[in-house]
């Protein structure tokens, strides 16, 4: 039998003006916790849609937090004997 392990990633945003403020937390099984924050920022030609800011975020965010978790097992298979 295979056991499937889960991860959680929480992603809140803050909208301030014309600008998006994504934060992310991932909470690994070995009790590690990455956190990583982006933005967008609205074009001031571009109609006020309140979820592509958050899509952009959201994508920049989550790339930041991948970008962690690289260096972390990177870091790991380094230090392994």
């Amino acid at each position: 039998m295979q056991t499937i392990v889960g991860w959680h990633v929480e992603v809140e945003f803050e909208e301030v003006d014309k600008r998006t403020r994504a934060a992310a937390l991932l909470r690994l099984p070995d009790g590690t916790e990455l956190r990583a924050h982006a933005h967008a920022t609205r074009h001031p030609s571009d109609p006020g849609q309140q979820r592509v800011g958050e899509e952009l975020a959201a994508a920049r965010v989550l790339n930041a937090l991948a970008r962690e978790l690289m260096e972390k097992a990177a870091a790991e298979l380094a230090a392994a004997p």
